[in-house]
């Protein structure tokens, strides 16, 4: 996103109640992607690129797509999108009076590859027209194209990017960028446009061009790539756009190869099919070729209203993971080469002190931009997050007692340092110190840091490391579990302690001590006292941050939480706190089922039950494209990051776990299917 674009939509979107203006949402579309590459297919047809974060190469800033036949019919309008069944291959289908093009998508690695197709009574001799603009090396200036036989090639200084079509250029017309009077300007400009150069040399300095390219046999197939030039030569890149051009001449083709890079498999009999599918994809777009994943789709680069989204938070990416593994091992989806790559990059991203930094690229792991990086600078403790450094232990030490890692001596060693820096980290008093929370917007002593810490020290005590360690984890366990007495407020736990008094007000982050206390439970027997606050807290805390409208249902994320509400009054819904909700109820169950509380127990399945429903196909919460935003404003509108990671990877090991002990309803799961 250049900040051109940026400013285009800020002045098509600055009195909007719904929007925040100067953002790329990706509410409205599908994605298709893998490894180095995302590409966003809105529901007008049009593609950007998300995929900095993932390989470093911007890609695609904006386009636009028509059939010309005695005029040219542009694809503004959204038409029907769906995925070709488990694939990656998004469709489209345009529809004009009496006839249609079918537009189909997929991303290949760096490639991206686009094949329409005319239906019904096409008129004659109909002609592509299709405007892409790139951005390379993020740039908006300094850049210029190369027109080749069969592509086009617009360059910065490094990246180099290419688009071609199957049927040969009839014609290339470079786009003039927006100059600094229009920039200043009231409106918006509009590409594709016809300007009067001032000099010869403007329609080439750019990265822009309209291609005309004609049908054959009602289809073309056009493709962009994406390349650093010094990874990829000039004559490489335009062969393998030349061969993806003429090798894609169907729709199976592109099938077939999506198919050939889908990196996981949901056997035919799992309960609610449709969404593990649509998780584990999702899971998969987000995910570099290391493993690591971005939070979502960088919707907000300028940070205009956020502090960014394409980037991998250890927290997120840790608890995503071990939602992966505990719902892979349930239902046997074949992951096992994600959980050695989450492995293997915690162990290398781990810091000298045993803790793990705020966020990083997840395309090469370097240190991204962020404002929780007490323990590389040398600032207060408050300003570092402690519940990333918990989650990824509590990973860790799960898959080494769990799953079948390539090289446990060396996740015992990073598990050991991570210890450390927890004990660091936690007071006499068995809570954690002031830091910052998992919502990144207070500091204090949060009950969810507690919870990761609680988890994290249970874990480790019941994995096959060293005795010390695993008898000194089970002490830290202990104290943590004692220390939450001073969080308890006498009918929940707070949200946090912040000087010397507690904060009140209900979190659906403290839903994690559910899932910790379930952890521990495996070490000890619980007390009844701590049994029965969980129960009620779980209880008081669903009740209390359940919204339900004419359009939603679901939880919002904190009692009193403002952000990003625009023009509506109350704090918006959030899926991931949703999907927490279902996943702790669920949870909860289980709990109470191993000490023969049958009423107890069948309430919170039914609870877990009722949320699922919510962010499972067809709920409230889920948007035609099987994506969960992060955020939904009451009327429905989805907002924020779309995809999230988080709430895909919490709603499949929800199924998973409702699944396995036969509290998901037969009928429910046929329902969910249909």
């Amino acid at each position: 996103m250049t900040l051109r674009t940026s400013l285009n939509d800020f002045k098509r979107n600055r009195d909007h109640d719904r929007r925040f203006p100067g953002e790329l949402r990706s509410t409205a579309g599908m994605f298709s992607g893998f490894a180095d590459r995302l590409v966003y297919v809105d529901g007008d047809g049009s593609l950007r690129d998300y995929s900095y974060p993932l390989c470093g190469l911007s890609g695609i800033d904006q386009s636009r797509f028509g059939v010309e036949t005695d005029d040219v019919r542009w694809f503004d309008d959204g038409g029907e999108q769906r995925y070709r069944g488990e694939t990656g291959v998004v469709e489209t289908v345009h529809e004009q009076p009496g006839w249609s093009i079918a537009q189909y998508d997929c991303t290949f690695g760096r490639a991206h590859v686009t094949r329409f197709e005319l239906r019904g009574d096409a008129p004659p001799n109909p002609t592509l027209r299709a405007f892409v603009g790139f951005a390379p090396d993020g740039r908006e200036g300094r850049t210029s194209l190369l027109v080749h036989d069969d592509a086009v090639e617009a360059y910065h200084r490094d990246e180099h990017d290419y688009v071609g079509v199957s049927t040969g250029i009839e014609a290339v017309h470079g786009q003039i960028p927006e100059r600094f009077d229009e920039l200043v300007a009231e409106g918006p400009v509009e590409f594709p446009r016809e300007t009067t150069q001032d000099r010869y040399e403007d329609a080439v300095l750019t990265g822009g061009a309209v291609v005309t390219a004609p049908f054959d046999d009602h289809a073309v197939t056009l493709v962009t790539l994406v390349t650093d030039i010094s990874e990829t030569t000039r004559g490489d890149a335009l062969s393998e756009v030349a061969a993806l051009a003429s090798s894609h001449d169907s729709v199976g083709t592109l099938c077939a190869a999506s198919e050939g890079c889908r990196p996981w498999s949901v056997p035919e009999s799992t309960p609610h099919r449709e969404s593990i599918v649509d998780d584990l994809r999702v899971v998969s777009l987000l995910s570099a070729s290391n493993g690591a994943r971005m939070a979502g789709p960088d919707f907000d680069p300028f940070f205009v209203t956020s502090g960014g989204y394409g980037y991998t938070w250890f927290r997120d990416d840790a608890e995503i993971a071990g939602f992966l593994l505990s719902g892979d091992q349930l239902l046997g989806l074949g992951l096992a080469d994600w959980h050695e790559r989450s492995a293997a990059l915690y162990c290398r991203t781990q810091l000298p002190d045993g803790s793990w930094p705020h966020r990083v690229w997840p395309g090469d792991e370097t240190l991204a931009p962020g404002w929780a990086n007490a323990r590389i600078e040398s600032g207060s403790d408050t300003d570092y997050q402690a519940d990333q450094t918990g989650s990824v232990l509590g990973f860790l030490a799960t898959f080494l007692r769990a799953g079948s890692p390539d090289d446990p001596g060396r996740i015992e060693t990073a598990i050991a340092r991570g210890i450390e820096s927890l004990d660091e980290t936690l007071v006499d008093d068995g809570l954690p110190i002031d830091c910052q929370n998992a919502w990144e917007n207070m500091q204090g002593r949060f009950t969810h840091t507690a919870a990761t810490f609680l988890h994290a020290y249970a874990a480790v005590a019941r994995a096959p490391v060293n005795e010390p360690l695993r008898n000194h984890a089970r002490e830290q366990a202990r104290a943590v579990h004692d220390g939450l007495d001073a969080l308890w407020t006498g009918d929940y736990y707070a949200l946090r302690g912040h000087d010397g008094e507690l904060d009140e007000r209900l979190d659906s982050g403290t839903l994690a001590l559910v899932g910790a206390l379930r952890e521990y439970a495996a070490l000890v027997a619980l007390p009844e006292r701590t049994l029965d606050r969980l129960d009620t807290h779980v209880r008081t805390t669903l009740d209390g941050l359940e919204r339900e409208t004419d359009a939603i249902r679901g939880l919002v994320r904190f009692e009193g939480d403002e952000w990003r509400r625009n023009s509506q009054a109350d704090e918006k819904v959030w899926t991931v706190s949703t999907a927490w909700g279902a996943n702790a109820a669920a949870q909860l169950g289980s709990l109470l089922d191993n000490r023969d509380e049958d009423v107890r127990a069948a309430t919170a399945y039914a609870r877990s039950r009722d949320l699922l429903a919510e962010i499972l196909p067809g709920g409230s919460l889920v948007q035609p494209s099987g994506y969960l935003s992060e955020q939904l404003y009451d009327d429905g509108t989805p907002d924020c990051a779309t995809p999230l990671g988080w709430p895909h990877a919490l709603r499949l090991a929800t199924v998973a776990h409702l699944s396995s002990i036969g509290e998901l309803r037969a009928e429910e799961a046929a329902g969910a299917t249909e």
